[in-house]
């Protein structure tokens, strides 16, 4: 099969607008990402429960620009896919569309299950959900998908904003 210079560029083009994550860089896991169970601030919310269901289910899945399935996620798919299956909404499909829509959240009123958003290479290009106790469940690039805290070495000082989807 043949492909025309065009077809690629706009096939390269396609791949960019449905990506929701920065597929450049490793995103870095906290040194203790996966050894911690639920916080117990998240535990008492059944809307994070639920949450903390799907991420089990899919804890560890590999890293994939552009995946919304157990065979790969990129940072929004893993999101679209948890609040799907644990709280059965639609969000939009990227980072980008996600800040968009959804409700601001101030940072002192982030509660388990707001969207959180972080600045990597000088805009909002990683994305994960919030769970109580400084932890964040997300898709990283350099270990799937995992658990964070927010204020760990490589993610202090890079949350800028969160979306509520009620």
């Amino acid at each position: 099969m043949r492909y025309s210079l065009r077809n690629l560029l706009l096939l390269a083009l396609a791949a960019l607008a449905l990506g929701g994550c920065a597929g450049s860089g490793h995103l870095q896991p906290d040194s203790s990402a996966g050894l911690q169970s639920a916080p117990a601030e998240a535990s008492s919310s059944d809307r994070a429960k639920k949450l903390w269901q799907v991420f089990e289910r899919y804890r560890g899945t590999p890293y994939e620009y552009g995946g919304t399935s157990g065979n790969g996620f990129d940072c929004s798919g893993f999101i679209l896919t948890a609040y799907q299956e644990g709280l059965g909404k639609r969000l939009p499909r990227t980072t980008t569309q996600m800040l968009a829509n959804g409700d601001v959240v101030h940072p002192g009123e982030i509660r388990p299950g707001d969207v959180v958003f972080f600045r990597i290479g000088g805009k909002e290009q990683h994305a994960g959900i919030y769970m109580g106790g400084d932890r964040f469940i997300h898709a990283s690039t350099s270990a799937g998908v995992i658990q964070s805290s927010i204020s760990g070495y490589y993610w202090k000082g890079r949350l800028t904003e969160a979306r509520r989807f009620d």
